[in-house]
C-alpha cells in the first residue's frame, strides 16, 4: 500500500510537472508582438471593435466573399481558395476571428458568440461592403448568428460544415470545474491547444482525409502560436467553445425558420465533427437552403479536397447569386 501511495504521488508530481513544463514553454515561445509579426499578404483593418487582419484576392471591384475560418485556424488556411476565387471574378476576403490569428485580441476577453458576430458586422461597416459569407466550422456560430443580427448586410450565406450547436440554449452547461481557474484553464491550453507537437495530431483527429495533415498545412496553423498573450488569449475564448451560447439566436429552431437570406450548406458525409445529419437538420430548417454534400470528405474539405470544395462552393454561388457567380 506504502508503495502504491509513493507511486501515485510520484505519477502525480511528474503530471504536474509536465503541464508546468508546457505553460512555461509558451511563455517563452510567445514573445513577439503583433505589430512585429503581421504577415505581409495581408493588412489589419480598423474597426470598432479593434483591428481585424483580413487577406484577400481578386479584383477590388468584384463581388466580396468573405472567409471565416474554425477553432484555432486563421485566414491564411483559405489561400488556396481565395486565389482560385479572385480568379473567378471574386473579390474574396478572409478574416481572423479572433483571438486566432493576428487580428487583435479582445481586452476584455469576452469571446461570446453574439460578441464575435458584432465584430464581423463591425469589419463589414469598416469595409463598406455587403458580402457572401462562408463561415466554417466554429466560425459559423458567429458567422449565422451575424447574419441573423443584420441580414440586410449579408448577400448571402454558405455554411460549411457548421459547429452551430442547434438547441444548445436548451441543455445549458457550465465550465468544467477544473477549468474554472484561468491557471489551470491556460495550463491545459499550453498542453494542447497552443503546442505546436500536437497541432499534427489533432489537425488529422478532426479529418477524414488524414493525408491532408500535410507539414506545410501544419506550418501554416502554428504560425501564430510565437504571437504574445496567445495562450492566454485561447484560455479566455475557451468558455465559447465549451459552454452552449445561451443568448445566441443561431442555436434556436425558429430563427432559421425566419431566416430569409439566400443559404446553402456545404458538409462531408464522413464529418465525425459535426456529423451530416446537424446540416440535413439545418438545411430542413431553413426557407429554401439547400444542402451540398461532398462524399469521402470530413470536417474540413477546403483541405481534404480543394477540388471537390471549389466546385461545392461555386455551385453555393450559382445557387445564392447566379447573376455574379462564374
Amino acid at each position: 500500500m506504502r508503495i502504491f501511495k509513493r507511486v501515485l504521488l510520484g505519477g502525480l508530481v511528474l503530471a504536474l510537472c509536465v503541464v508546468v513544463g508546457f505553460r512555461l514553454a509558451a511563455g517563452l515561445r510567445e514573445s513577439q508582438a503583433l505589430n512585429a509579426m503581421v504577415p505581409e499578404a495581408g493588412r489589419l483593418i480598423e474597426t470598432t471593435m479593434g483591428r481585424i487582419y483580413v487577406e484577400e484576392a481578386g479584383p477590388r471591384d468584384g463581388p466580396v466573399l468573405l472567409f471565416a475560418h474554425g477553432t484555432a485556424a486563421w485566414s491564411g488556411l483559405w489561400r488556396p481558395t481565395l486565389t482560385e476565387m479572385g480568379e473567378r471574378g471574386w473579390r474574396a476576403m478572409a478574416f481572423d476571428m479572433p483571438p486566432f490569428g493576428f487580428s487583435d485580441h479582445a481586452p476584455d476577453g469576452d469571446y461570446r458568440r453574439l460578441v464575435q458576430a458584432q465584430r464581423i458586422l463591425a469589419l463589414i461597416e469598416a469595409l463598406e461592403t455587403r458580402p457572401v459569407l462562408v463561415a466554417h466550422s466554429v466560425g459559423a456560430g458567429p458567422g449565422v448568428e451575424a447574419v441573423m443580427l443584420s441580414p440586410e448586410a449579408f448577400a448571402g450565406l454558405v455554411v460549411v460544415d457548421g459547429a452551430i450547436g442547434l438547441n444548445g440554449h436548451e441543455s445549458g452547461g457550465s465550465m468544467p470545474f477544473i477549468l474554472r481557474c484561468r491557471v489551470l484553464r491556460e495550463a491545459a491550453v499550453a498542453l494542447t491547444m497552443t503546442n505546436p507537437l500536437l497541432t499534427g495530431h489533432f489537425l488529422r483527429g478532426l479529418i477524414h482525409v488524414k493525408e491532408a495533415a500535410t507539414p506545410d498545412i501544419v506550418t501554416i496553423l502554428t504560425r501564430p502560436f510565437a504571437r504574445e498573450g496567445t495562450t492566454r488569449a485561447y484560455a479566455q475564448w475557451l468558455p465559447s467553445l465549451l459552454v452552449p451560447p445561451v443568448g445566441a439566436r443561431s442555436t434556436r429552431p425558429e430563427a432559421y425558420r425566419a431566416l430569409e437570406v439566400p443559404t446553402v450548406y456545404i458538409w462531408g458525409t464522413e464529418d465525425t465533427v459535426t456529423p451530416l445529419s446537424q446540416g440535413q437538420e439545418l438545411t430542413a430548417l431553413t426557407p429554401g437552403a439547400q444542402l451540398i454534400t461532398l462524399p469521402g470528405i470530413g470536417h474540413i474539405p477546403q483541405i481534404e479536397d480543394r477540388a471537390a470544395f471549389s466546385l461545392a462552393l461555386s455551385r453555393a454561388l450559382g445557387l445564392i447569386a447566379p447573376d455574379v457567380a462564374k
